[in-house]
């Protein structure tokens, strides 16, 4: 039985690398799921946008849904662009460890469970440095929360592949992790609607379904920073950032952006602010802190910043509020009561 163990385990791992001339089979065979799942994905979108108008529910604006159809089109021409690139990167990895995994069908489950741990931390980091929310941040920006905002996922976002190094350094096939991928992409569009209420209480304990997501995209502050995993609760229930659905939840983000169907405003408005941020900042610390900083203590410190300037331009009126002027209507001298005016400028 032992042998029988061993050479299972052995079959498993120290499989031969791959050649880099196999690198349009192993695209060929990863395929390109996402693309294939349009035609139902746009199936349930007009079917919810239908039901929605016919019902007055009013869950869908015309302008933000077809800003969110142009950017995930243009996230499905970006990845498969970007394809060939991190199918060379896989490989690359891949060949480069000794434990290298061969392609077995099974090894998706346990693939699955680490993708989606690494998806966690990529997707907790993301709202919690200001670089990283400018390559998800168009992904909240929806004030409406229907089918249509599981496509506004960014044209950077491969920033985050630096996230899904050590599952491609734990040796599964290249073939295996780009299906995988896919897959947990796929699973993300269902979650993405309100006509979906709570299921049985043991599913909605195991897995992230709408309702948990709904509270991820809630700006109201118990919901702030909740619920980040992918497919399993397990991880935020094991790092304490699961948080139930108790109420309806206000959609978008609590900086609220102009209504726009522009996908290069969508996907880069952030980033502009950044530089603006950055542009303005005094001393390196403090730029470092506008790229790199949690986004919630960035506009913190934006307002803080603010106050006080509104407070100096006050105490300026203050002061220039303190003389005594002379009343138009009795030519008596009248002094200004300082402290409405104050009050006034705040």
């Amino acid at each position: 039985m032992g042998d029988f163990i061993f050479l299972k385990t052995n079959s498993l791992f120290g499989a031969d690398p791959i050649p880099y001339d196999a690198i349009s089979d192993i695209s060929n065979k990863s395929a390109d799921l996402i693309v294939y799942a349009i035609p139902v994905m746009a199936f349930f979108t007009l079917a919810e946008m239908i039901h929605s108008w016919a019902t007055q529910k009013r869950r869908y604006n015309a302008t933000e849904a077809f800003g969110s159809v142009m950017v995930g089109l243009g996230n499905v021409a970006l990845n498969l662009l970007a394809k060939t690139l991190l199918i060379l990167g896989a490989i690359f990895i891949y060949n480069a460890i000794p434990w290298r995994m061969s392609l077995n069908w099974w090894t998706i489950i346990p693939c699955i469970l680490v993708f989606d741990f690494c998806s966690y931390w990529a997707h907790r980091v993301s709202h919690n440095n200001r670089f990283f929310w400018a390559t998800h941040v168009v992904h909240h920006t929806a004030e409406h929360y229907n089918l249509t905002v599981s496509f506004r996922l960014s044209w950077i976002q491969h920033f985050k592949i630096i996230f899904m190094i050590p599952l491609v350094l734990l040796g599964f096939h290249p073939i295996i992790f780009f299906i995988v991928n896919q897959v947990m992409v796929l699973f993300q569009f269902w979650q993405h609607t309100e006509y979906i209420k709570k299921l049985p209480a043991l599913v909605e304990w195991a897995i992230i379904t709408p309702s948990n997501h709904r509270v991820h995209h809630g700006s109201d502050e118990k919901y702030i920073d909740k619920n980040f995993g992918v497919l399993f609760t397990f991880w935020d229930r094991l790092f304490g950032t699961y948080v139930k659905e108790d109420f309806s939840p206000t959609f978008g983000i609590t900086s609220k952006i102009k209504l726009s169907s522009n996908p290069f405003y969508l996907n880069f408005h952030e980033f502009s602010n950044i530089i603006r941020d950055v542009r303005q900042a005094k001393g390196i610390r403090e730029k470092l802190f506008f790229v790199f900083g949690s986004p919630a203590a960035v506009e913190a410190f934006k307002q803080q910043k603010s106050l006080v300037k509104k407070y100096q331009l006050g105490s300026f009126h203050f002061r220039k509020a303190s003389l005594v002027y002379p009343s138009q209507a009795s030519g008596k001298s009248t002094k200004v009561n300082t402290d409405l005016h104050f009050k006034k400028q705040q």
